[in-house]
């Protein structure tokens, strides 16, 4: 199972997530990257606002040696774009929260 994270900033939250998204603003990835699965069986898409932060992020942690990261292409951009389900974010930007 595919575990997505929405590294994008609190005020940009508020405008949808996709459902089921973990929050971890990307300001808060080096703090939490304990957070972020390694295992190469289990796959993390990183998701933003265009991809360009996510593509970042997705860089740094292969460079720390996860393999098993991804961006989506496009971000939440694209995705609301094509229509695709969002949701409003709950209280879930606190560490272990889904």
């Amino acid at each position: 199972k595919v575990l997505m994270i929405d590294i994008r900033e609190p005020q940009e939250h508020a405008t949808g997530v996709a459902q089921g998204v973990r929050l971890m603003p990307m300001s808060q990835v080096p703090q939490r990257m304990a957070e972020i699965p390694k295992q190469a069986d289990q796959p993390v898409l990183l998701i933003c606002n265009t991809q360009n932060r996510s593509r970042a992020v997705t860089e740094a942690l292969r460079e720390q040696g996860f393999t098993n990261v991804r961006y989506v292409a496009g971000g939440m951009s694209e995705w609301a774009r094509r229509g695709w389900p969002m949701v409003k974010p709950q209280n879930l930007l606190a560490p272990g929260k889904f």
